[in-house]
């Protein structure tokens, strides 16, 4: 019989499960144990990548997150973290308010009903995050699981999710030579730095306040993007106006540590995008290029970004055309409150 703390007043009651000894809300202090799990985790779940300890303690510090109400643990009577939820209210709720879902279950503990036990759970604190939002924007739940983990989307399905958007992951062999592109009138292309970032942010605003799904980042989200560990200004190109404006960017980060599972050295393209009145001069692809001269000089094998298969700015065309294959696919998925 599990054995629960104390449910916080107003929160979801916590499940019950005979494999489990304790459930409750996770701290600092589980870090490292969360780290296990997701590595565990990952081969499974994410096989691309390596959950990295950062990335996992960075969540205690967003300002927009309660891991005491939004969190939740399984121990199992040794005290072994075998399953997590963390349940993210999206801090820029203007135009749709997201909740996003995340957790899983330890590979070895499948099978026995945790995981739906943990996702019930999940939704309907998510639920709860929607409902305290005033205003008539449009609200639901979302989550993202590649398309290899099949039990993972059958749980979605299960509760009522449906596949909204597929995101494929693209690899560009940089030992093929990269066509320079010539830089379009009215503009210099400059490598990113602490002076630009303000600039930049807006600039990524504009860029895609018309793609599927996207928010308004706000400073804070912002800052522990180009403040954080992997992010890399010498891979990272921003393209800048007569007025010092920044009209386009391309931002690269690098994790050294995903590189034994994908076997190969790489960074990571995380946003490519142009301001909507600098969009059909040519400045996304020669933004790209920039930036990939820039990671092949750095001596690394690989480039990789993901994109919108259904994007209405054509960016899946625009990787094509510079050497990106696609890989695998992410799938989005939605329930409508």
């Amino acid at each position: 019989m599990s054995t629960n703390s104390v449910v916080p007043a107003g929160q979801p009651a916590l499940p019950q499960h005979p494999d489990i000894a304790v459930w409750r809300a996770a701290d600092r202090s589980d870090i490292d144990a969360l780290v296990a799990l997701c590595r565990a985790m990952d081969p499974f779940d994410n096989p691309h990548r390596v959950t990295g300890r950062d990335e996992i303690a960075d969540e205690f510090d967003h300002e927009w997150i309660d891991m005491a109400s939004d969190s939740l643990l399984a121990l199992s009577a040794e005290g072994e973290v075998v399953a997590f939820a963390m349940v993210v209210l999206a801090p820029s709720r203007d135009v749709s308010v997201y909740s996003y879902v995340f957790g899983g279950v330890h590979p070895a503990w499948r099978g026995r009903g945790i995981g739906r036990l943990v996702l019930g759970w999940s939704l309907t604190r998510s639920e709860q995050q929607l409902a305290s939002v005033e205003g008539s924007a449009p609200t639901s739940s979302r989550a993202y699981v590649d398309e290899h983990n099949a039990s993972g989307a059958r749980l979605f399905d299960r509760f009522g999710f449906e596949v909204a958007r597929y995101f494929t992951l693209m690899e560009r062999d940089l030992h093929a030579p990269i066509d320079a592109i010539e830089t379009p009138d009215g503009v210099r292309l400059v490598q990113f730095d602490e002076a630009f970032a303000e600039r930049t942010r807006l600039a990524r605003n504009d860029s895609f306040r018309d793609h599927w799904g996207s928010l308004e980042t706000v400073p804070a989200m912002w800052q522990q993007f180009v403040g954080g560990a992997h992010f890399r200004d010498e891979l990272s190109v921003i393209a800048v106006d007569e007025t010092d404006r920044v009209v386009g960017f391309t931002l690269a980060e690098v994790d050294e540590e995903s590189w034994g599972a994908q076997g190969f050295t790489s960074a990571y393209i995380a946003l490519v995008g142009t301001v909507r009145d600098w969009r059909g001069r040519r400045l996304a692809p020669a933004l790209l290029a920039a930036a990939l001269e820039r990671i092949q000089a750095a001596g690394l094998e690989r480039a990789t970004l993901e994109v919108d298969t259904a994007s209405p700015t054509g960016a899946l065309g625009l990787y094509e055309r510079q050497g990106f294959v696609a890989t695998t696919r992410e799938l989005a998925y939605v329930r409508e409150r």
